[in-house]
């Protein structure tokens, strides 16, 4: 039974078959009715609390039942990134793992049972401060924002403690390899480094390369679109892209009908700041500085920077290539054949090295 106080609007006390008795304030919002449960308070307490409830909805705006809701089921920022994961992240944000990993290795041990409501920006801040790396630090902050967004977005939390905290300014990487540090890091680097040297793709597209897309063992055919079910992440910039593997290439990656071509693909990274360390190399090399050398040797060989970019996928709006549908198979082959076997001399010795032009 429902008893509606007449001198406070929307305050009701219900009483339950058992005898049980509480106030709730019931309201509109957004032509939704709300009841909002007060407790088993007295008649005076129970006007004060729906009087500051009926000027929340009224006056601020907001709907104390949804933030009611919110606050029990926010839970703490480990929770909430594991939920970002499943229900968000792992179905559509290629680079997820990157991303999960700077979070759980900077963020976790901070974070992890703390309520997330209870992050503010001077944690954030604090939290960033201790990472040494500017670029690192820029790298976490986007994660966490995704993070902190994906609950805004879910109303388990009010706001991003991320916004409005400015990142940390970066210079453009331009770092590629001169022929002596080829010829020092050959050695040392694994099948996919190799690959990614030898054909100038992106790294995580040589990890995650599939020998389903091998057409002919010569050319590699990258789907543009994510395919879950072969747990292929799709090209970058999102369009169908065709590689001729040259025959330095073709050695590394074998014969197969199906499955990964590489098992040992993941944390590339990593694996290079180990060969970086084992040769004391101090202006360290990551895998995408492998993917810009061999772009490199593409204009250094004469072959111009429509080569290049055409080669490395880059996305070009222009008219010209909408209609333009030469696929320059002939120029390609020619092209990737050239730059690496002029990359595997320079590796193996065979040729006087020199420095590397950097061109961009």
């Amino acid at each position: 039974m429902n008893k509606h106080d007449k001198k406070h609007p929307g305050l009701v006390l219900r009483t339950r078959p058992s005898g049980h008795r509480c106030w709730y304030f019931v309201y509109s919002f957004r032509g939704r009715v709300r009841w909002y449960r007060i407790g088993q308070v007295g008649l005076t307490e129970a006007r004060k609390a729906a009087a500051k409830l009926r000027a929340v909805v009224a006056v601020e705006g907001k709907d104390p039942q949804a933030e009611k809701l919110a606050q029990r089921e926010a839970g703490t920022f480990g929770e909430l990134h594991q939920r970002y994961l499943d229900e968000w992240a792992r179905k559509r944000n290629k680079s997820w793992r990157q991303a999960a990993y700077l979070v759980e290795r900077h963020l976790l041990p901070r974070w992890g049972r703390l309520d997330v409501k209870s992050i503010t920006r001077a944690n954030v801040r604090a939290a960033l401060g201790k990472i040494a790396s500017s670029s690192v630090a820029n790298q976490t902050l986007a994660a966490a924002s995704a993070v902190f967004s994906f609950g805004v977005k879910m109303e388990v939390i009010p706001f991003n403690p991320c916004r409005g905290i400015d990142g940390n300014p970066t210079k453009d990487r331009s770092r590629v390899l001169s022929d002596s540090e080829i010829l020092a890091f050959w050695p040392h680097l694994t099948s996919p480094l190799r690959v990614i040297l030898l054909t100038g793709q992106r790294p995580g597209e040589v990890a995650a390369m599939r020998r389903e897309h091998i057409v002919d063992k010569a050319w590699w055919q990258m789907p543009g679109p994510g395919l879950p079910a072969l747990r292929w992440p799709g090209t970058k910039n999102k369009a169908d892209h065709r590689v001729f593997l040259s025959e330095p290439a073709r050695q590394l990656i074998g014969d197969g009908e199906t499955g990964f071509v590489f098992e040992s693909r993941s944390r590339l990274p990593r694996v290079m700041r180990g060969i970086c360390a084992k040769l004391g190399v101090a202006d360290k090399v990551t895998p995408h500085d492998l993917r810009r050398t061999f772009g490199t040797f593409v204009t250094r060989l004469g072959f111009g920077r429509p080569a290049m970019d055409r080669i490395l996928n880059h996305r070009d709006r222009s008219v010209g290539t909408i209609y333009d549908r030469h696929a320059y198979a002939t120029e390609d082959q020619q092209i990737m054949e050239k730059v690496a076997r002029h990359i595997l001399e320079v590796a193996e010795g065979r040729r006087e090295t020199g420095a590397v032009i950097r061109v961009f």
